[in-house]
């Protein structure tokens, strides 16, 4: 008689202990996964402002020939600001100062653009915005100064050549 070979497979004990650590090692790693992706998303919100706030000088300064912006201040109210709709803001930025104008930032929300385009030299000239990852904006009123990295729901602004609002360490 010939005898078969005996064949050997995993106990339920080894499969359950290799999940058991699979499973660890998962819980481990996806929240730092997920706050990575989050601080991503709001590292490339930033760099959005910050190259449309860089253009839209530049054409504060071609259309101007000059520009008061940075001023010191304490306060920023968006509402003394005058709205823009992303497609005018286009027609006045894209082919001469940019490639294209970013319409939404990290998260997917659109950004608030502000362009006083009848009077560029006016105190509230030109202002960006992106509510967060939350989609809620944080009022009209901004005081400027930094804010903690990992919290995605602030909003990040910038107003007449600088930034208002920005994740701590940001600052240009």
């Amino acid at each position: 008689m010939v005898r078969k070979a005996q064949q050997r497979g995993f106990t339920l004990i080894e499969l359950l202990i290799v999940i058991a650590i699979i499973g660890i090692i998962a819980a481990i790693l996806i929240p730092n996964l997920i706050d990575a992706l989050q601080r991503a998303r709001q590292k490339r919100t930033l760099a959005n402002v910050q190259m449309t706030g860089t253009a839209m000088m530049a054409w504060l300064t071609d259309e101007a020939a000059a520009a008061a912006a940075g001023a010191a201040t304490n306060q920023v109210d968006l509402t003394e600001y005058l709205s823009i709709s992303a497609p005018n803001l286009e027609d006045e930025l894209v082919s001469t100062y940019m490639q294209e104008l970013p319409q939404l930032d990290g998260w997917k929300n659109s950004f608030d653009f502000y362009l006083d385009t009848a009077n560029p030299l006016g105190k509230e000239a030109m202002a960006i915005r992106s509510s967060g990852r939350d989609q809620k904006k944080s009022g009209d009123t901004y005081t400027p100064g930094g804010f903690e990295t990992s919290d995605y729901d602030q909003d990040i602004v910038w107003t007449d050549g600088f930034m208002v609002r920005w994740p701590q360490g940001k600052k240009n």
